[in-house]
């Protein structure tokens, strides 16, 4: 026998552009498979909101496999909600009890703007990905898989920081809005291989230079970021990037007084 469906209480953050000041609104919600993910429900939420003429609440998404890190949102003050290891979209409403009260709101970090209800723009990321985080190798035809060895242990910790799929909530659980874990993943995956030793130091060094400015907070040192990272990345690449930093800043003259190395 099916599992009767359940019914909510929602609190969603509504805010027309970056302008508006915006507020929450409350929408109750029936018929809620235990099954649907929380965009799934959101969907729902949205077809009878469009149905009555209200305009459906805006949030991002993409793959809705838990890949893409598009799905990002608080949810009851949680990043991705109250399990760890799982996105918004992996999230499904069988988490939370029947007539519970969830209140769902968007990151809250200057680097982060408000677009539009849950939607907010990370293009800070991405330009610090265009800062440094590239690897200029003349491949030339295709090589051999194998013509560069790499232990498994390396490829597994790098492929562990290559794990980041770049969602902010790191940033949006720091309460400084630090972006140290972020910065440290992709940094991290690339300074541990050799494919990646050409800009080793320039590359630590422009990217931290780029998240200060983008208005990222310091590091708080009390892990929250690693706590609620969906793919539950360690402290352990922020201690490599402040490593790859500090090296650098003692044959570079362009480093200068960096949040990194502030505590």
């Amino acid at each position: 026998m099916a599992e009767e469906t359940r019914k909510y209480t929602l609190e969603i953050w509504r805010q027309k552009n970056a302008n508006d000041k915006g507020g929450f609104k409350t929408y109750p919600i029936d018929d809620v498979s235990p099954d649907m993910s929380f965009l799934e429900m959101i969907d729902l939420l949205n077809d009878r909101l469009a149905r009555t003429g209200e305009e459906p609440v805006t949030f991002d998404h993409d793959c809705r496999e838990g890949i893409c890190g598009a799905c990002s949102m608080y949810i009851n003050g949680h990043p991705h909600g109250p399990h760890q290891g799982v996105t918004t979209c992996q999230l499904h409403m069988r988490s939370f009890p029947n007539n519970a009260k969830i209140v769902v709101e968007p990151w809250r970090a200057q680097a982060f703007p408000v677009v539009k209800d849950l939607m907010v723009d990370r293009a800070a990321f991405d330009r610090i990905i265009q800062a440094g985080g590239y690897v200029s190798v003349n491949t030339g035809s295709a090589r051999d898989a194998n013509e560069t060895p790499i232990s498994k242990e390396i490829a597994d910790e790098a492929f562990n920081a290559a794990a980041c799929i770049g969602c902010g909530a790191c940033v949006a659980a720091c309460k400084n809005a630090s972006a140290m874990l972020f910065v440290a993943a992709k940094v991290s995956q690339l300074a541990i291989l050799p494919q990646g030793q050409a800009e080793r130091k320039a590359r630590a060094e422009k990217m931290v230079a780029q998240m200060d400015a983008e208005g990222f907070g310091a590091c708080t040192n009390t892990g929250a970021c690693s706590a609620e990272c969906p793919k539950e990345i360690g402290q352990e690449h922020i201690a490599r990037l402040n490593r790859e930093f500090l090296g650098a800043s003692l044959s570079s003259k362009n480093v200068g007084d960096f949040k990194l190395i502030k505590q």
